[in-house]
């Protein structure tokens, strides 16, 4: 039996997760649906009576029980100040993060929403000043267990992982080439730009992970936080090209500035973030590749045409990482 069919995840059957749920009090309805998750598994799972409960089952081996109770603490900490993030349920004993049947799983109240349109400049004032409240909160402390964003883990780890198994012969010394330059680069951003200030942060502030309801966005899933630049929060947000991003740049940092002072230095990590991001997707899913749910949900990875494609977007990036970086009005 290969390793793919014998992933820890195969043993999530209907029974399993409706007995989890109910080892905590609950009473299930039978009701069941997966949720768009690959990391982890989500399911929402009705309960009766009642409005139903999303259920996450954190993927085994990927965080310790310390980690994941960091992220749950830094939830809390942003809930006890009224900011708008869907934080873990808590059992009458204190206990956010639960096991079952070697599983480790968490509950979450149910939220609606829709994802929030990120092109328009009211929608992003709105989020920047959300940002500047969640980032005063998250430097008040540090991670003392979760990581830290870097070049070492999403750019060199990466580019290690993929070039020795992923990498097609024939593509292997054009992309070899591009990434040791692009690396090479970042370091010398890095260098140039001296101590880098990080805080606890969201890490993976994309638009699947913002619920916008009645003109209010609420944060989901902090499962990516960890340690990294204000600015890794705040690059996701933007699109379109240069003069776009500028303008939408200058909104998210108006309304941050209002909470938490935003250092314009950090725009020449913008696309430091954006290269290292894409290097350790690729690196993520080759990760992942023995989980059954991956090559379903991204067949067309690990394909010539996907590292060719992958190869011009690593150029593009190179150019990118050799232009000054955007710039506001102080």
């Amino acid at each position: 039996m290969s390793e793919s069919e014998n992933h820890p995840f195969d043993r999530l059957s209907p029974d399993l997760l409706i007995d989890a749920v109910e080892s905590l009090g609950f009473v299930s309805d039978g009701r069941l649906l997966a949720l768009n998750s690959y990391e982890n598994r989500v399911y929402q799972i009705g309960i009766e009576e009642k409005t139903p409960m999303i259920v996450k089952f954190y993927r085994p081996e990927r965080w310790s029980r310390e980690q994941i109770l960091e992220e749950h603490a830094f939830c809390f900490d942003l809930l006890e100040q009224e900011l708008p993030v869907v934080a873990p349920w808590v059992s009458a004993d204190g206990a956010s993060l639960n096991s079952y049947d070697g599983f480790s799983f968490a509950l979450y109240e149910r939220r609606g929403g829709h994802a929030p349109e990120l092109d328009n400049l009211d929608n992003l004032f709105i989020l920047g000043r959300l940002m500047g409240r969640i980032h005063g909160i998250g430097a008040a402390r540090p991670f003392k267990y979760r990581p830290q964003l870097d070049s070492q883990a999403f750019g060199w780890d990466s580019f290690k992982l993929i070039s020795d198994g992923f990498m097609p012969d024939g593509l292997r010394l054009a992309y070899d080439s591009l990434a040791l330059d692009i690396l090479k680069k970042i370091d010398q951003i890095l260098a140039d730009y001296g101590p880098i200030k990080r805080i606890r942060v969201h890490g993976d502030c994309h638009s699947g992970n913002i619920l916008w309801r009645d003109d209010n966005p609420h944060f989901v899933d902090f499962d990516d936080a960890r340690m990294a630049p204000a600015i890794q929060d705040l690059w996701m947000l933007l699109s379109g090209d240069r003069f776009e991003q500028t303008a939408q740049m200058a909104e998210i940092v108006e309304g941050y500035s209002e909470f938490y002072d935003f250092d314009l230095r950090e725009l020449q990590l913008i696309e430091v973030m954006r290269t290292l991001r894409i290097m350790h997707h690729s690196a993520w899913i080759a990760k992942r590749w023995s989980d059954p749910a991956f090559p379903r949900a991204f067949s067309w990875f690990n394909s010539p045409r996907y590292w060719s494609d992958h190869i011009l977007e690593l150029r593009e990036q190179l150019a990118a990482l050799n232009e000054p970086p955007i710039a506001l009005m102080r």
